[in-house]
């Protein structure tokens, strides 16, 4: 058995705790060295260790899968301890990481993220006001790799921009920066786009043709989608 120090990263099975804290995964990755030290120790003070082939069927407690260096496995683990991992306790590794996320929102909208990731849930009408370019660059840039905010880094920005009219969403395509066009792919081949009336599907020559040119180099995997369920509006109508 290789000793767990050897741990450069840790996925958390968390079934169990998927449903206590709003968008919340129910399996994520800690990577950041110092998290990975807090798990490896709370793993040798654990008195409850299990083999590696060994599959919890309780789905309270998470399961947690050791990786070393090379990618390779080490063990699975299978603990209780909701000081560290549970969402729904301040300071814990999952509420550290939607904090992080949170911090990095742009300005106008950080207050709205810090909400989301306390767990709170916006009235009706309470979003933010924001150009949904700002919008699209902040789904863009927001790559919460793996870590316990990556749904909440999605699902955020993407329920202000289903809100959004798709001839304001056309316009900001066209204003966005880098990180809003992939933002932008992303929104619109997602389904709260791709399920509006065709009527609300069209969009400007222009910035179709930017979503699809930027899908063809950095998101082949959204191209199909939205050659079939983006449709082409007649000409741009809305001036500024």
């Amino acid at each position: 058995m290789k000793p767990v120090s050897r741990t450069v990263r840790v996925v958390v099975s968390d079934h169990g705790h998927a449903g206590r804290l709003p968008h919340h995964p129910s399996s994520y990755e800690i990577s950041d060295p110092h998290e990975v030290r807090e798990v490896v120790a709370a793993v040798a003070r654990s008195p409850r260790t299990a083999r590696a082939d060994f599959v919890c069927m309780c789905r309270e407690e998470p399961t947690l899968t050791l990786f070393e260096g090379a990618g390779r496995r080490i063990r699975d683990v299978h603990g209780r301890w909701p000081e560290l991992l549970d969402p729904a306790v301040p300071h814990t590794i999952p509420r550290r990481h939607r904090t992080a996320w949170a911090a990095a929102a742009p300005e106008p909208l950080r207050q709205y993220a810090e909400g989301l990731a306390g767990g709170d849930d916006p009235a009706p009408g309470a979003e933010p006001s924001v150009p949904p370019a700002l919008v699209l660059s902040w789904l863009g840039a927001s790559r919460a790799d793996g870590d316990a905010a990556r749904l909440l880094a999605r699902r955020a920005p993407l329920a202000l921009l289903e809100a959004t009219p798709t001839e304001e969403l056309a316009w900001a395509v066209r204003e966005t920066d880098a990180a809003g066009l992939d933002g932008a792919v992303e929104f619109f081949a997602s389904e709260g786009f791709t399920t509006r009336h065709p009527k609300k599907r069209r969009v400007g020559t222009t910035a179709l043709e930017l979503l699809l040119r930027h899908a063809r180099r950095h998101r082949p995997d959204c191209l199909p989608v939205l050659e079939r369920r983006v449709l082409r509006a007649a000409e741009d109508r809305i001036s500024r």
